[in-house]
């Protein structure tokens, strides 16, 4: 069995172990239908693999042969600028000599002398003639190369060339060449022959000239270097690409190689032409094309013969890819969040849920645990945990992967969201086995618990409230009780007053007059007890009271004989503030003097443990708008932020004698005449209850 055949036997039995036998038979049978039109497609594939192959090697020997014909243009044109670059040295050298000639040369014999052997070393040179201001030939000497260069044409037959460019010498104060002309000779030849012209200046002023002629064929072949034309064909052209002068003689060849560069003159231009032939590039131009091509037909009998094993191995990875897509399709789903961590504690994988769960995205969650180092003695800690259970949770983690409880004995904990709110969960934690049935990790499946602890919130809620129910049922019930029980006593209370008073009619002691006037608050006070418990037993059974206009100061008129008895007795200082034209308001005023009365008896009861000197009450009675407010100010301990969020509850109260039931019927009260019952803190300490009464 090859490498190959065990890499792929082994895939397929993790597939196995992974659970692929037990996919659905319908994700099976569409997995056969793609793998059906893919190996339909292999054929195209494989002939698509060939054609490219192809066309790598032939581009490789065409990109071989154009890198050959590159290098062969490349020293071409470097050849070129290296025959411009002689060609303008030897020129600057011949006017360095010429220009010696005026200096050394006094006499014309020793002019011609000097000249004669310039002319014998320097080929290029046809003719000096030295001319005066007026360009006038004085003293001319000819190459001895060639003594009858002006045999055909005359030199006076040119004059008119000589003397412009002269001319433009003598205006640029400088050397000049002429534009070359045709200068025939005897046996029926010519050549192209470029004229020189250099002002010869002594003392600031120009004397004379100094002409000298030059042959374009000699120039080429004694300036031009003889390696440079050695298999090469160097010419003059003009810029329109006529041919002046030529040396040399290219080989032959099948490709024709040319390059062109500019030999820029004083008063002309010359273009220099290199020719060069060479041969087509060979079918294998060097070694590393011819490399490439083994390199390529080993290569496609190596991917013939591991087309077989390609098969199978796409076989498993298909497989593979069926099973991952299904766990993946199965973890996106759940609603349980999953992580992996490895043997050292370090997160390795965490499902959507997960992440959803705690704020987090897996990025963050790896990217924190890449980062983190595992603890001496537990996992490294997590963003998610929270800071002062770190090391209880690392704890719990360590003592659950070390014991041999079962999967379901979950364990319950807090986490900490991104954004700072914190969730229960129910933690499960179980070893990860690999298909080798070896420990990698331990994988965690956490529940959130907000939903069942908000139910079982929820729960208690509606029991304590059903509790409360009962309990206000309860008391209704009583109230309807006490209030037909009471009303028998007041009324003898009453009767026993009235007759007391009838009786104390006759007398006229002083005596007398004190216990009348008791007599007549004894029985106003039975009047308005049974009034209230008339009210309270119309609350109870829910029934309209007996509303009427009255005037707010009278309210506080009602309830001050009880309330000076009260701040007598608990030595508070009581100071009353009514407004200028308060209009009446439309109330029951019984059940409003309860109110009154009850927030009045809280603020002096709040009061106890303050200083006497600072146990001050204020009632104040004013108009707000469309409406009259009512405050009751007092300088006690003030209500906590944890008893203000419950003051108005049925049942709550923080004394240990009340039934709190006080501050929520007046706030029932209010409410049903429209108003609205609140308080706020007063600054430095004590507590401002308000409440308002519409006008209408």
């Amino acid at each position: 069995m090859t490498t190959a055949d065990s890499v792929v036997n082994a895939t397929l039995t993790q597939h196995k172990v992974a659970g692929i036998e037990w996919l659905p038979q319908r994700m099976r049978s569409h997995g056969s239908l793609a793998w059906a039109i893919l190996s339909g497609r292999r054929g195209t594939l494989w002939l698509l693999l060939f054609v490219l192959v192809t066309v790598m090697l032939g581009t490789l020997v065409w990109l071989a042969g154009r890198y050959e014909a590159s290098q062969v243009q490349e020293k071409l044109e470097r050849d070129a600028g290296d025959a411009v670059q002689d060609i303008r040295t030897a020129l600057t050298r011949n006017l360095q000599q010429m220009q010696a000639l005026q200096n050394e040369s006094a006499t014309g014999v020793n002019w011609i002398a000097e000249s004669t052997q310039l002319l014998r070393d320097r080929r290029e040179l046809l003719r000096l003639e030295w001319r005066d201001s007026a360009v006038n030939v004085m003293w001319n000497v000819s190459s001895p190369y060639q003594p009858r260069l002006f045999s055909r044409v005359t030199r006076a037959q040119l004059q008119s060339d000589v003397v412009q460019t002269c001319s433009l010498a003598r205006r640029a104060s400088s050397p000049i060449y002429s534009v070359s002309y045709f200068l025939p000779q005897e046996e029926g030849s010519g050549q192209e022959v470029m004229d020189l012209c250099l002002p010869l200046v002594t003392s600031g002023r120009i004397t004379g000239y100094l002409v000298a002629s030059y042959s374009l064929p000699n120039m080429l072949s004694d300036l031009v270097g003889p390696q440079l034309a050695r298999g090469q064909e160097v010419s003059f052209t003009e810029t329109d690409g006529t041919r002046l002068a030529m040396h040399g003689a290219a080989r032959r060849g099948s490709r024709i190689f040319t390059t062109q560069q500019l030999l820029n003159l004083p008063g002309n231009t010359l273009v220099l032409r290199m020719d060069s032939r060479r041969t087509g590039p060979d079918l294998f131009p060097n070694v590393l094309t011819a490399l490439v091509t083994v390199l390529s037909i080993a290569l496609m009998s190596v991917v013939v013969m591991l087309g077989r094993d390609m098969r199978r191995r796409m076989l498993a990875e298909r497989n593979l890819a069926d099973a991952l897509a299904f766990r993946k399709a199965m973890e996106d789903s759940l609603i349980t969040g999953l992580q992996a961590r490895d043997m050292q504690g370090h997160i390795r994988y965490v499902n959507p849920a997960f992440c959803e769960m705690v704020g987090y995205s897996s990025e963050e969650l790896l990217d924190n645990q890449a980062d983190s180092e595992a603890a001496p003695h537990g996992p490294p800690s997590s963003p998610y945990w929270p800071p002062e259970k770190v090391d209880e949770i690392r704890l719990g983690i360590t003592q659950r992967q070390s014991s041999k409880a079962k999967l379901r004995d979950g364990v319950e904990t807090v986490f900490v969201r991104k954004d700072g709110r914190r969730l229960p969960v129910l933690m499960f934690v179980a070893p990860l086995i690999n298909a080798l049935g070896e420990q990698t990790g331990w994988m965690s499946a956490f529940v959130d618990l907000t939903e069942q602890r908000r139910i079982e919130e929820m729960s208690r809620a509606s029991q304590e409230r059903l509790q409360a129910t009962a309990r206000l049922a309860t008391v209704g019930e009583m109230a309807s009780l006490l209030s037909h029980e009471l009303n028998q006593p007041l009324a003898a209370i009453s009767s026993y007053a009235s007759g007391s008073l009838n009786m104390l009619e006759q007398s006229t002691s002083a005596l007398g007059a004190d216990l009348r006037i008791a007599m007549t608050r004894i029985a106003e006070q039975a009047e308005r007890a049974g009034k209230v418990i008339k009210s309270v037993h119309n609350f109870v059974r829910r029934r309209e009271g007996q509303r009427e206009q009255v005037d707010p100061s009278a309210l506080f008129e009602a309830v001050m004989p009880l309330v000076n008895l009260q701040a007598s007795k608990l030595e508070v200082k009581v100071q009353i503030r009514v407004g200028q034209a308060l209009p009446q308001v439309w109330c029951d005023r019984t059940m409003l003097e309860q109110v009154l009365l009850n927030l009045v008896r809280n603020g002096m009861q709040a009061m106890a443990l303050v200083d006497v000197a600072l146990r001050q009450l204020s009632l104040e009675v004013e108009r707000a708008g469309e409406s009259v407010l009512f405050s009751v100010t007092d300088c006690g301990v003030g209500i906590t932020a944890e008893v203000a969020q419950q003051l108005f509850e049925p049942f709550f109260t923080t004394k240990l004698e009340g039934m709190g039931l006080g501050l929520s019927l007046c706030r029932t009260v209010v409410e049903q005449h429209g108003g609205i019952l609140e308080f706020e803190r007063r600054s430095p300490q004590g507590t401002i209850f308000r409440f308002s009464l519409p006008l209408r």
